[in-house]
């Protein structure tokens, strides 16, 4: 397909611009993308408001965006799996497949990975995207190409799910509600966990968990996280905990509201990236200690448990935006974090 495409850039902190480029030519085992729904991450917005996260370094014109979802509209010639008209979500990280740990199968670990909207690598806030034909997944009638955008951080939740060995019979706690903690929630609940309950300090984030399917929510604000968890445990604390907010106070409280020999899965970034924990009473308690980076092999699960309802991801979206309205888009995501759990960007039709 020739022509041009308009492309959302990154020209400088909190400023987004609009430019025209070409309409990528999909490799032979490639696929030609048209672009129907793209997430607001928060590494979008991270990327958006401090130009950097650790080393990965923002040199503009850069382009956002890595929660894709879209309809084919070519196909490379060795490409049998897919043909023009399917709708598909797109993992965003394309790894070497011969490093130690692809060939473990830890793919997720890749060295060289190259992933949409990790500087240098643009991402997706554009109109068409080719990618390898590998690393886009087909979705069932039933599965909108808005929650094919929503299956990269589902994957997230899924993969942390798993880090912890979730499992029915289980007590969890997820810190957190935002985006990344209601997925969490959402996939412990798919895997069979007998009751979650979400802690956070935003009131309309407790209630959209709620409204999810969570067995419970605490306002760390208004009550004792860990003594609210000790009396719904009868005292025995929890099996699991899901760390999504990154914060010290957060993971402290985890390793308080604990029994003995249990999990703690650490997916959330601390803003300086240390903490000071007391480690002596997770030594004491023998805890097990996890952590995520991004997820593996996970996007047929995840896409499965949305076809079958097990997961519903529409309902984290709080807001959409037009594409021709990615500013706003980006400034309110920031501004107005207590009411905005998840934004999507609808790409022109």
């Amino acid at each position: 397909m020739e022509g041009m495409m308009k492309v959302a850039i990154m020209t400088d902190i909190g400023k987004m611009e609009y430019t025209e480029r070409p309409i990528p030519a999909p490799k032979d085992d490639e696929v030609l993308v048209k672009l129907e729904y793209v997430g607001i991450c928060g590494s979008d917005l991270h990327y958006y408001e401090a130009g950097a996260i650790g080393n990965f370094i923002v040199k503009p014109p850069f382009v956002l965006g890595h929660e894709p979802g879209g309809v084919v509209v070519e196909v490379g010639k060795d490409v049998t799996h897919l043909k023009v008209g399917d709708r598909v979500a797109l993992e965003p990280g394309k790894t070497c497949g011969h490093c130690e740990f692809c060939r473990e199968g830890k793919y997720n670990l890749c060295p060289d990975v190259i992933f949409f909207a990790t500087p240098p690598v643009d991402g997706v806030f554009q109109e068409y995207v080719a990618h390898e034909a590998g690393l886009c997944f087909k979705l069932p009638d039933n599965v909108s190409t808005m929650e094919g955008a929503l299956i990269e951080p589902l994957a997230v939740g899924f993969h942390a799910a798993n880090q912890g060995g979730a499992h029915a019979g289980q007590t969890a706690v997820v810190m957190g509600a935002g985006c990344i903690g209601l997925v969490s929630m959402m996939a412990l609940k798919a895997e069979g966990v007998s009751r979650v309950y979400v802690v956070d300090v935003m009131k309309n984030r407790l209630e959209k968990a709620m409204e999810l399917g969570a067995d419970g929510v605490i306002n760390g604000r208004e009550a004792d996280a860990v003594a609210k968890i000790m009396e719904l445990t009868d005292g025995r604390g929890c099996d699991l905990v899901i760390e999504t907010a990154g914060t010290e106070i957060t993971t402290r409280q985890a390793i308080n509201m604990t029994k003995k020999g249990a999990t703690i899965v650490l997916v959330g970034y601390s803003s300086s990236g240390e903490m000071t924990l007391p480690v002596s009473t997770a030594l004491d308690k023998e805890l097990t200690f996890k952590t995520v980076f991004r997820y593996r092999h996970i996007y047929p699960m995840a896409i499965d448990a949305v076809a079958s309802g097990r997961v519903n991801l529409k309902g984290i979206v709080t807001d959409v935006f037009d594409f021709d309205d990615l500013q706003n888009a980006m400034d309110r995501s920031i501004s107005d974090k207590a009411n905005i759990v998840k934004a999507v960007v609808k790409m022109p039709e």
